[in-house]
């Protein structure tokens, strides 16, 4: 038997240490989920800087839009009360985005009124800073979940309109979760 216990032990260690390369290895940007914190990483921040919207062209992130998807209108979309899970094909303007790393923006329809906060499926992309005020073509899944109020406080400090709070500082929020969006200002 001892000689069974010292045929295991070397594996111990390396066990941890897999362990500890597996959990270092996941991806930082999921804790905003959790935790209501940015992956605002220096790296994302400089590529994001560097890839200004100009006037005229269109910019593309993440996977490709559907080819022959028409887009619904972001407030026909949001009047129909989607579904937590369902995915969506929408278009609207943008009215902000993280001023940090692009690592959110809130997207409402063309006319005005309610939108959403729009993230990127496992931040995977971002959009550029300045892209207030472009028009954005959006697929993504709706998500609707409750925000804690540091959340929510986060992301105020960065900017976002956060509707919907409950006395207790906490939110119901609506988000598209989007794989992919063209942006055309």
């Amino acid at each position: 038997m001892p000689r069974l216990e010292s045929m295991h032990a070397p594996r111990t260690p390396m066990r941890r240490l897999l362990i500890a390369l597996i959990a270092a290895s996941a991806p930082v940007a999921l804790a905003h989920d959790e935790k209501g914190e940015c992956p605002h990483q220096s790296q994302a921040q400089a590529s994001t800087a560097s890839s200004r919207l100009k006037s005229g062209e269109v910019l593309r992130r993440g996977a490709p839009l559907p080819k022959d998807g028409k887009p619904l209108p972001l407030a026909k979309v949001l009047a129909s009360s989607p579904k937590d899970g369902q995915v969506v094909l929408v278009d609207g303007v943008i009215r902000r985005a993280c001023q940090q790393a692009g690592c959110w923006m809130e997207l409402a329809p063309s006319g005005g009124g309610e939108g959403v906060r729009v993230t990127f499926k496992d931040y995977g992309f971002f959009v550029p800073t300045d892209s207030a005020g472009a028009d954005a073509r959006v697929e993504g899944t709706v998500a609707v979940r409750t925000i804690p109020k540091e959340q929510v406080a986060h992301y105020e400090s960065e900017g976002a309109t956060v509707a919907n709070k409950a006395p207790d500082g906490t939110a119901r929020e609506l988000r598209i979760v989007a794989t992919g969006v063209e942006l055309k200002r």
